[in-house]
């Protein structure tokens, strides 16, 4: 019982974020990639939570003015937090690098601050004047409970800030999350994921590394980013998707796992997984709810939280956990397109 209740307790700490959030988006979509759009009118009915969006130099403006000094404060504690690599360090030959990293964190928290956002999105393909694309900044912010979603994925931002409200206090995290590739050997499958710069340190207990590496996309300066891999333990997945006349979460269990080998040319915050029950039916399940490829990793509240919050929400959910198997799961879904449509009414 005290369990159950714990769990409700969390969802409705999560829906009374969801009520009123606000969420910036600093430019458009990704183009090509209708999967991080949405209905936003719905959005705001269904969640309470305001989408808007600002024009990414408004942005750049804000960073361009931090002072000196600010800059100064918040690198002496970048080195006492992280393991910075020499060549960002003061007097290394990129630390220019980490100082625009740092303005761009000064510029950014402020800029959400003044505005009383609570979750945001960028897009690489829209950095105006910004020299780099975020990612140290964002990293930080997701610890610190911003939600986020990267290529203007406003769904998986709203998410993720969800899923920080709902796991205050638990030791673990929340992060914006994407398959980068699976590890094919039967009977030892396991799916490795990242992105480009913005995965939270909140999924590791262990102290990060600076880095600066460069990034074939976004045309714009070497970023410095976080690197390190998600503490090993349960965890799970959760995409939010607009299915047009309704939103559909899917969430699934998995278990983080030790990295089998180094991964140097990875040099990105990133989780190695195994989802439940298996490889197999977790991706054909995944496939079958025409889930999004962005999600949200939570290593602090399980799959029931979310189940309640969707309750609450009033908003389709679909879990995948131990006890899946693909034909019950196809029937869920059939059964779920009919139910919603007459729940909804005339």
């Amino acid at each position: 019982v005290t369990a159950g209740v714990a769990s409700w307790a969390r969802a409705a700490a999560g829906w009374d974020a969801a009520q009123g959030l606000r969420l910036a988006r600093f430019g458009d979509n990704m183009r090509f990639v209708a999967v991080t759009e949405g209905d936003k009118t719905e959005a705001e009915l269904r969640f309470g939570t305001q989408v808007n969006t600002w024009g990414v130099n408004e942005l750049a403006e804000a960073v361009h003015a931090v002072p000196s000094s600010q800059v100064d404060a918040l690198v002496e504690e970048y080195e006492q937090t992280y393991d910075v690599v020499p060549e960002l360090r003061s007097g290394g030959e990129r630390h220019d690098s980490l100082r625009y990293g740092a303005a761009i964190e000064l510029g950014l928290r402020g800029f959400l601050e003044a505005g009383g956002f609570g979750a945001f999105t960028t897009n690489f393909e829209d950095l105006g004047a910004l020299r780099q694309l975020p990612g140290l900044a964002v990293q930080r912010l997701m610890a610190d409970g911003y939600g986020f979603g990267a290529e203007g994925d406003w769904k998986t931002a709203l998410l993720v800030r969800v899923a920080n409200v709902m796991g205050a206090g638990l030791p673990g995290g929340a992060s914006l999350m994407e398959d980068y590739t699976y590890h094919l050997v039967p009977g030892q499958e396991k799916i490795l994921g990242a992105h480009m710069l913005e995965v939270s340190p909140s999924l590791t207990s262990r102290r990060a590394s600076l880095e600066i590496h460069p990034l074939g996309i976004g045309g714009r300066e070497d970023p410095v980013r976080l690197v390190f891999t998600a503490d090993p333990g349960p965890a799970v997945v959760v995409a939010l998707s607009d299915m047009r006349d309704r939103f559909r979460m899917v969430a699934n269990k998995v278990t983080n796992v030790p990295l089998d080998e180094p991964m140097p040319h990875l040099p990105v915050g990133r989780a190695l997984w195994e989802p439940a029950p298996d490889f197999a039916t977790s991706a054909a399940a995944w496939l079958t709810a025409g889930a999004a490829h962005h999600t949200v990793m939570a290593t602090t509240v399980g799959i029931e939280v979310f189940r309640d919050f969707a309750e609450m929400a009033g908003v389709e959910f679909l879990a995948i956990d131990e006890g899946t198997t693909l034909e019950e799961f196809q029937r869920h879904v059939r059964w779920n397109a009919a139910y919603h449509r007459l729940a909804q009414g005339i």
